[in-house]
């Protein structure tokens, strides 16, 4: 019941008196706040009003990150803020260690480690943002009371703050040794390094250490939400050859109907096939066709020469597709081979595909975790949590490790609008709710609640 309900119910009781009635009012009030609190032990109180006064601290180390260009190219730059967020470890009497990127082109990731005894817990962020060193986004502006504009900081220098103050909040209250820790932030999660076997290691190492991941990416920027599901994320290639000839003779039995009809065949074939599966996309983003043609794979850069009057050789397609499992990205790759390879007459059509992030399928793990995770959020006071739609979900990096772990979830980091655009905006009021939250997950983790707790 709310405020304005108590006091209506105070007033319909008969013969009480105003004062009577606000000495009842403040009553009820001190109970429901009673209520709450019995919620959460004295320990996990603690917890919670470490995180309130780390939150000043915490939103100057947002502001130093927020202002320093990493963007993923950048190399210096995501060194830069590596070492900034490795010093914030160490305080924390973590070992750090930086994995030097020369060997897959990228600036490298920061591993972190502390802990001994209890569960073994992954924890994923990334220091790389999609803002180049010449973007015009580049610094800290408030917006206004509660909103904050910055290159970056939901996705996700404001998850690994976050992540931060949660850590910070544990040892003030004498609870992080009953943890054993492993953190990976990435330099490379907005542009993957090359070859991904090792671009990937350190953090598919890690995942294969622990028995839990958490990752504090932004998610769908709700806080009423967190991620148990991504679709996996990866490309294609499309071939397509004709014959070519004079445009009037298309469509003669011994001539055929040309590359572009055949690409177009396909690619709406694939559509009639496809569309209706629940969370699976396909995008054909860049199609180039004519008499001659080049396509770059990887940076989409593409030209072509033809004429009207003759029929295209050649088309070339790169695309994407999204998948919510492997077994659903088997599928559909198996029906966009089989309709490539019913060529119509004259035409031929080689499709491959390159592996890029894999699906972070729903799993009941998963779900227990997001059932603890709830049950937090509601003894705090922030009412539930519900599972992301997959498809509001993009690929990240714990994609790379769900596959290795008991139990996966992410979208735990600071929330807001507008991430990838000059208008990303934080809303600072849940920079203190998320890391309540995590903070409390860890340590309920920590006291075996989230196999006990799920059952019950």
């Amino acid at each position: 019941m709310g405020t304005d309900g108590i006091v209506a119910g105070c007033r319909r009781l008969p013969g009480v008196k105003r004062v009577k009635r606000l000495s009842l009012l403040l009553l009820l009030c001190l109970s429901a706040a009673a209520a709450g609190a019995a919620n959460l032990s004295d320990a996990e109180q603690s917890v919670v009003r470490a995180v309130d006064a780390g939150v000043p601290e915490a939103t100057r180390l947002l502001e130093e990150v927020v202002n320093i260009n990493s963007g993923t190219m950048n190399f210096a730059g995501v060194r830069r803020v590596g070492e900034v967020f490795e010093r914030e470890f160490k305080a924390l009497d973590f070992d750090t260690d930086w994995i030097d990127g020369e060997g897959f082109d990228r600036a490298g990731h920061l591993v972190a480690s502390r802990g001994a005894r209890g569960p073994r817990i992954l924890l994923i962020g990334h220091l790389d943002t999609v803002f180049a060193a010449d973007s015009p986004f580049q610094r800290f502006q408030r917006v206004d009371a509660h909103r904050v504009k910055g290159p970056g900081i939901t996705d996700m220098k404001g998850g690994n703050v976050v992540m931060l103050l949660a850590l910070s909040a544990l040892r003030e209250a004498g609870l992080l040794d009953a943890l054993q820790l492993r953190v990976v932030l990435t330099g490379d999660e907005e542009l993957r390094g090359k070859p991904h076997a090792l671009a990937n290691a350190a953090l598919v190492e890690a995942a294969q250490w622990a028995d839990i991941a958490i990752g504090f990416e932004d998610g769908d920027g709700d806080p009423a939400t967190a991620v148990i599901s991504r679709r996996g994320a990866s490309s294609w290639r499309l071939e397509v050859a004709g014959k070519p000839a004079h445009s009037s003779q298309i469509f003669r039995e011994d001539i055929g109907d040309g590359a572009v009809f055949e690409l177009a065949r396909i690619l709406d074939e694939w559509r009639r096939k496809l569309r209706g599966e629940a969370n699976l996309t396909f995008n054909p983003g860049v199609v180039v066709a004519g008499t001659d043609v080049r396509l770059d794979p990887t940076s989409g850069e593409g030209t072509a020469f033809g004429k009207s009057n003759v029929i295209a050789r050649d088309a070339l397609v790169n695309g994407g597709i999204r998948a919510v499992s492997p077994e659903q990205l088997r599928r559909a790759q198996q029906v966009m081979q089989a309709v490539a390879a019913d060529n119509s007459p004259h035409t031929r059509a080689e499709l491959s595909f390159a592996a890029g992030y894999p699906p972070m399928a729903a799993s009941e793990g998963n779900r227990d975790l997001l059932a603890l995770y709830n049950r937090i959020s509601e003894a705090l006071g922030y009412g539930p949590v519900r599972a992301v739609d997959p498809r509001r979900a993009g690929a990240a990096d714990i994609s790379f490790a769900a596959a290795h772990v008991r139990q996966a979830i992410d979208g735990l980091g600071l929330m807001g609008e507008g991430g990838h655009t000059v208008d990303e905006v934080a809303d600072m009021r849940t920079l203190p709710r998320q890391a309540a939250r995590a903070a409390l997950l860890l340590h309920r983790l920590a006291a075996g609640s989230s196999s006990s707790e799920a059952g019950g």
